[in-house]
């Protein structure tokens, strides 16, 4: 169960009930890392978590609090220690070896000496599909990358990198998308158009999204709700439910309504982030 929060000077949390029909659930996850000299570290505990088919779940917390390994076991590359990971009611791993997972991190990874189409279609060689060139360039389209399908990634900004990895992330119809710190590497005028152009994106293709950030503004930006970690071991404290309309605008983000939630949030984070 999540933590109280009564050390926190903030208006009464409430936790949202989680969704039916979950396209991924965590029941009771724990993750212990083994260190050197037999020592060890737990860098989850407890964690229950499930996202709706078609949700956009942001994930936030303090530095090492495990939110990226909550993503990782998402995407098959963790096991939990304790506790059990499921996507669309089997393990994770089935979705990542049939290629219907999308995962986009904060480095771009894409391959420097293949231009921008190669690059987004990529996941049809490895998948040893053919290609589905109404796809890529579909995709291309989408994030605003067309007349630089030839560029290579060294002649592109990191904004379009960035875009490129998230064209290659969905290029494939993921049922699930993974976002780890997408923007974090990015000025904070970069960051934010980016944000506008995910959430434009995700309302085009509506896909299943967990999106790890150190950024209250941007999680509550994109998602339908915010979960908040503790520190290590991280656990799940609260859930808030975002209750702003879509389609968001930057206007929102200058509302008082918004501010308040970034508060909240803020607080709550302050509050995990400060030793006893």
């Amino acid at each position: 169960m999540p933590r109280t929060t009564s050390d926190v000077t903030t208006p009464t949390l409430t936790l949202t009930p989680p969704p039916r029909g979950a396209a991924v659930a965590l029941d009771a996850v724990g993750k212990t890392f083994g260190l050197a000299r037999g020592r060890s570290v737990t860098a989850l505990q407890g964690v229950d978590l499930q996202v709706a088919d078609g949700e956009f779940v942001a994930i936030v917390g303090p530095s090492g609090c495990g939110k990226s390994t909550v993503l990782r076991m998402v995407a098959g590359l963790e096991a939990p220690t304790e506790g059990t990971v499921a996507v669309e009611g089997r393990a994770p791993g089935d979705l990542a070896r049939s290629h219907r997972l999308g995962v986009a991190f904060q480095e771009h990874a894409l391959l420097p000496w293949s231009n921008v189409w190669d690059n987004v279609a990529l996941p049809y060689r490895l998948a040893g599909r053919p290609v589905d060139r109404a796809r890529v360039d579909a995709l291309v389209e989408l994030v605003g990358l067309q007349g630089f399908e030839k560029a290579r990634p060294r002649q592109l900004s990191g904004g379009m990198r960035q875009r490129a990895a998230i064209a290659r992330a969905l290029v494939l119809h993921p049922d699930v998308l993974l976002l780890d710190e997408p923007f974090g590497a990015l000025d904070a005028v970069t960051r934010r158009r980016m944000n506008r152009e995910l959430a434009r994106i995700w309302a085009e293709e509506r896909i299943t999204t967990v999106l790890v950030t150190h950024d209250v503004e941007e999680a509550l930006f994109l998602a339908d709700r915010v979960v908040v970690m503790t520190g290590r071991p991280g656990t799940v404290r609260h859930v808030h439910e975002v209750a702003f309309a879509r389609p968001r605008g930057a206007e929102l983000t200058r509302s008082p309504e918004f501010h308040e939630a970034v508060d909240l949030l803020t607080g709550l984070l302050d509050a995990e982030s400060t030793p006893a």
